[in-house]
């Protein structure tokens, strides 16, 4: 297993939907796909991720509540980030310092695609319609899916295609960050608080 490579790709994905990474971990792992560790084929592991899975599926898809979704996950989906660079780096032979290293390199990485998917959603919020929602969601979805079977045979290209995404997906949230700022207002507003004066 390239272990770098493979924290890089799953941190990446765990950042944009961590429960969805984790169940497809657990089915790959199972079907004899790529090195998955033990730990994470349990059913137990599996049932948990496929349940929050399919709440994250509805919950991604309606106009705010996938902010606040989002909101909850700031803290979540790092720290299951961590928690498979450490299984990963405990499964390659990586013990102490090495495993902290690589849970704290994946979670990093996690916390990077999740802001820049939280940045995303904001933007897309200032859209009057909720079809833009569904349609960013399922294609995020998808492109997770691409990760991580990409990164259990081809972690060096799962890798790449992963910093290419987060560096675009940043340079993109620039980009909308006029419309994110006016849906950071509409939420404050919907909470009855009043935006922030001007400068």
């Amino acid at each position: 297993m390239d272990l770098v490579p493979t924290l890089i790709s799953s941190g990446w994905a765990s950042g944009v939907n961590a429960y969805l990474t984790v169940a497809l971990l657990s089915l790959l792992g199972r079907a004899g796909w790529g090195e998955v560790p033990e730990s994470l084929q349990s059913n137990g592991v599996l049932i948990a991720a496929l349940a929050l899975f399919a709440i994250e599926f509805v919950a991604d898809k309606v106009p705010y509540v996938d902010n606040l979704w989002d909101a909850v996950h700031t803290a979540v989906r790092p720290a299951i980030a961590s928690t498979l660079g450490v299984v990963f780096a405990g499964d390659a032979g990586s013990t102490g310092l090495e495993e902290a290293l690589s849970g704290g390199g994946s979670g990093a990485m996690a916390l990077a695609s999740h802001a820049v998917k939280a940045g995303l959603r904001l933007g897309v919020n200032t859209s009057p319609e909720p079809f833009s929602n569904i349609l960013v969601s399922l294609t995020e979805d998808g492109v997770v899916a691409g990760v991580v079977l990409l990164a259990l045979e081809h972690p060096v290209e799962a890798a790449v295609i992963s910093v290419v995404l987060l560096i675009a997906g940043i340079a993109l949230v620039t980009y909308l960050a006029t419309r994110i700022r006016r849906a950071l207002r509409g939420l404050r507003e919907r909470r009855g608080r009043p935006p922030p004066a001007p400068g």
